[in-house]
């Protein structure tokens, strides 16, 4: 989580700070949809490499956006979900693809 001294002063780039990567913003569209497994989410995001994953979901239940479960299971089953914050972000994800759907009719009619 962000400390009062590292967030940016403009709301803004505090959101892109939290959610800005191309990667972020795709593990949360699917983590709208239900809760995904680690290889679950890899093969899904095709292009991301194992690492950018593990940094981006490690960064994004540091900040409170999703919430990481481990089952009491062998072999060990760990779950991703959106926190209650990463949930509220939906209104911005919603006008981010009623964007890029009126942008691709843009580019569609030409």
């Amino acid at each position: 989580m962000l400390t009062k001294d590292e967030m940016p002063s403009c709301p803004v780039a505090t959101t892109v700070r939290l959610i800005g990567s191309k990667w972020k913003l795709l593990i949360m569209r699917n983590l709208f949809i239900r809760s995904w497994r680690f290889n679950e989410l890899k093969k899904n995001l095709e292009g991301i490499s194992q690492k950018v994953l593990t940094d981006s979901l490690r960064s994004m239940e540091e900040d409170g956006i999703i919430i990481r479960t481990v089952y009491a299971e062998v072999p060990p089953r760990v779950e991703y979900t959106l926190s209650e914050l990463g949930y509220s972000m939906k209104p911005i994800m919603d006008s981010m693809e009623q964007w890029g759907l009126n942008y691709q009719k843009k580019v569609l009619t030409k």
